[in-house]
């Protein structure tokens, strides 16, 4: 579709800091599937594509998250102090994912 413009509107999803394009959400998920398993993707930006992909995300004792999404739960931990998730919580992440449906 384009505008009357003649712009063609990009897909967004509005969050906590205004709207993001999706295609942000959609580079974090490629990034999770991604072989080797990268360690170095912020942990931030995992816990808003969860939230975009209809997670419920809530807080549990000291650094754990709680995330359940279409049927799937799963506790992670928040990497402190630095903000990069590692390899094995990367491959958590992506089992966590595929087992809820969620694939790039």
């Amino acid at each position: 579709m384009v505008s009357q413009y003649g712009i063609i509107p990009r897909k967004v999803f509005a969050d906590d800091e205004g709207i993001v394009p999706m295609a942000k959400h959609q580079k974090t998920l490629n990034l999770i599937f991604t072989n080797p398993v990268l360690g170095n993707i912020a942990w931030r930006e995992i816990e808003k594509m969860l939230m975009h992909y209809g997670a419920e995300i809530s807080e549990g004792r000291g650094s754990r998250v709680r995330v359940a999404l279409n049927g799937e739960k799963a506790v992670f931990h928040r990497p402190h102090p630095e903000k990069e998730t590692d390899k094995g919580a990367v491959k958590s992440v992506r089992e966590f994912l595929e087992n809820a449906g969620v694939t790039p």
